[in-house]
């Protein structure tokens, strides 16, 4: 009898989230534990082991993480990890990272781009951060090739001979490999490839023509770096985990898809967002049972919180995402990050305001609250003190230091000349504020208009601000699903396996056949992919970069199935038209003056999955029953009930000021606003006025 059990872990920075579907009864099973840090993959098994002896006959009497785990039950596990992004992010693994570039090119990553940051308005201001790689590391091979991949000095074997034993001589074991234009044809870097395999058997090698097959040398090259730099890491990382399991699993894509860990080894950059991209495809899924087609999605962890936008049931996706200051020009869900967590840390500047965040108290020691040597006050500081969370979590598992949160906020009162409630609502107020400027970067600085959309908060702590986000942004109304904490490893059990694949093809007349052709090659490595991933059933999703002549940036658009000829390359360019139009205001679909130029064309190819059943939850008829009091403070204090969601049915509703809790996370109901849990078990929470 085939299994029927499949696991998600997401790891996050304070806690490592894990749900188990069981296919055959529809039972869902959501828990989670403490992140290991130190060690991610202890925080991943005790989280497998949690789940498995929840769901019942997983596990032998007595068993343990490790080989006493039975997963013959198990018919797959997909993993959510940070890993490689905070190795990004704390800039650690390119001590050991070289890069090959074409002869003459030498200082293409210290030209990179003449654009500055925002925020910064004059140039002055702006120092240039150091680059992936030094100069010294920098190193130049003869050959060349043209625009469209004809060669025009042949490649030098000897210089790269020369190259490969100067890195084996001195301990670069990670080597990015970007020759000009070998997007057009990769044959220059391929040999380079063999090269070092053949003199520098030891190292890492990445080659820009499998990491990222389009034009842009400088957003190509340090693409490629980065994918060199965390090679090292995700595949210790995943073999340790896979001898662990004594089984192969699944990691989570950034591009809304996952792919199995023996794959990902090679192309570990795709998973530099996937945490954050199995929130939002969780969310959309959500929004979707409870009827709503687009919605804002508001993850909400102890470090920071992920925002992204859902449009038409699908999250937004990007080639213009950055991890930390690297650009990275992969297909990711158009996620942005702020350090605005529950554990960001509320400090006093030297103008003598309060800020809080971007610094975070972590898992460890986390927030004063957590009795583990924290110092500082943080966002759930501030919840403790004001009684809006409960004085533990997970459900008694943790119990939380009320007293010392409150020692900690009256401290930071006295500095500021704040009473210690103006303190803490202030906190809440900033973080608060902190999140409506990410979501307005991927609403308003899109063109869209953040009032057309629901909010789907989750995460530990994202339901927690979900009122404030209302009153500041005018949102139409905010979701919290069942178990908002485990909302992003419930997305890794929604996903398909999918892998992208792009060629550069820049012509402003081309022909059907020169398409048709290349749709064929990147439709065949797709299909190689899937069925080495054990899927019979393929599907393809074609997607075309254009622009008007002249432009710098290009716009993506669907394209159609079918056989490629004059109607389908018209059909593409009127779409172009189009959402150039819906994207800048304009467009010059009637004025021959303005050429449209391809760029990029593109393949998805997709193995679909049986994604969860969401049930219906029964009504509840009788007004709901809260279960306790304590003080709260919202404008003042006042005795506050408190519900428990379990007890909470279909329909029923709840007035603030009010408080439900759940394992996982609190939802504070204002005075002035309404919850109703609707058929599925989402609170719609809304205000009354």
């Amino acid at each position: 009898m085939p299994s029927s059990v499949r696991i998600g872990v997401d790891t996050g920075g304070t806690f490592t989230d894990v749900v188990l579907v069981d296919e055959e009864t529809g039972q869902i099973i959501t828990t989670k534990t403490p992140s290991t840090p130190a060690d991610p993959a202890e925080g991943f098994m005790a989280a497998v082991h949690k789940v498995l002896e929840a769901h019942g006959g997983a596990l032998p009497p007595g068993g343990d993480t490790g080989p006493d785990i039975d997963l013959g039950v198990v018919s797959a596990i997909v993993h959510g990890t940070t890993v490689a992004t905070n190795q990004l992010l704390e800039d650690r693994g390119t001590a050991d990272l070289g890069f090959v570039t074409t002869e003459g090119f030498e200082f293409i990553l210290e030209i990179a781009r003449q654009s500055v940051p925002d925020g910064y308005g004059n140039s002055y201001f702006w120092v240039k951060p150091p680059r992936i790689v030094p100069a010294h590391r920098v190193k130049t091979v003869g050959g060349r090739l043209d625009h469209l991949g004809r060669e025009v000095r042949p490649f030098d074997e000897a210089q790269a001979v020369e190259v490969a034993r100067w890195f084996r001589d001195r301990g670069v074991t990670a080597i990015g490999v970007c020759f000009l234009h070998s997007y057009a044809d990769p044959s220059h870097e391929r040999r380079m490839r063999e090269v070092l395999e053949r003199e520098h058997p030891d190292a890492v090698v990445s080659l820009s023509s499998d990491v990222l097959r389009e034009y842009r040398e400088y957003e190509r090259s340090v693409t490629t770096l980065v994918d060199a730099a965390v090679k090292p890491i995700m595949r210790r990382y995943i073999a340790n985990l896979s001898q662990r399991l004594g089984r192969g699993f699944s990691v989570m894509k950034s591009n809304g898809g996952v792919l199995s860990a023996a794959e990902v080894v090679h192309q570990p950059i795709t998973t530099v967002l996937s945490g954050p991209a199995a929130g939002a495809l969780g969310a959309a899924l959500i929004a979707g049972v409870g009827g709503h087609s687009g919605a804002i999605t508001l993850d909400g962890g102890g470090t920071s919180t992920d925002v992204a936008v859902i449009v038409d049931g699908e999250p937004s996706l990007t080639t213009e995402g950055t991890i930390g200051r690297y650009p990275c020009k992969i297909p990711m869900i158009d996620i942005v990050t702020v350090g605005a967590g529950g554990g960001s840390i509320a400090w006093v500047s030297p103008e003598g305001t309060l800020k809080v965040g971007p610094r975070s108290a972590g898992a460890d020691p986390g927030p004063i609250c957590y009795g583990k040597g924290g110092t500082e006050v943080t966002v759930t500081d501030a919840h403790v003190y004001l009684g809006r969370v409960p004085p533990h979590l997970l459900g008694g598992e943790i119990s939380l230091d009320v007293a010392a949160a409150r020692s900690g906020i009256e401290a930071l009162a006295g500095k500021l000349g704040l009473t210690p409630e103006r303190c803490a609502t202030g906190i809440l107020e900033i973080s608060a504020f902190n999140q409506s400027n990410a979501i307005r970067q991927i609403t308003v600085k899109r063109g869209l208009d953040v009032r057309d959309f629901p909010m789907v908060a989750f995460g530990g702590s994202g339901p927690l601000l979900a009122c404030s986000l209302i009153d500041i942004l005018g949102l139409r109304a905010a979701i919290v699903p069942p178990d908002p904490g485990n909302v992003s490893a419930f997305g890794l059990l929604t996903v398909d396996v999918k892998n992208d694949y792009v060629r550069t093809q820049v012509s402003r007349d081309p022909a059907p056949e020169s398409l048709r052709e290349i749709f064929a090659e990147l439709e065949a490595e797709a299909a190689a992919a899937l069925t080495r991933e054990g899927f019979a059933d393929h599907v393809y999703a074609r997607t075309a970069d254009l622009r008007y002549f002249g432009q710098a940036y290009e716009v993506r658009v669907a394209a159609p199935d079918g056989p490629v000829d004059e109607a389908w390359l018209a059909a593409v360019t009127e779409r172009f038209h189009a959402e150039h139009e819906r994207l800048y205001g304009y467009g010059y679909r009637d004025d021959p003056r303005h050429a449209v130029e391809w760029v990029n064309l593109r393949v998805s190819g997709i193995g679909p999955i049986t994604r969860p059943t969401i049930a219906r939850r029964p009504r509840q008829e009788d007004e709901p029953s809260p279960v306790s009091t304590r003080d709260v403070f919202y404008e003042q204090w006042g005795r506050t009930v408190i519900y428990r969601r379990a007890d909470l049915g279909a329909g029923a509703v709840v007035r603030g000021p009010a408080v439900i809790e759940e394992y996982g996370s609190t939802l504070p109901v204002h005075p002035g606003f309404t919850a109703t849990m609707d058929d599925f078990g989402n609170l719609l929470v809304v205000s009354d006025s």
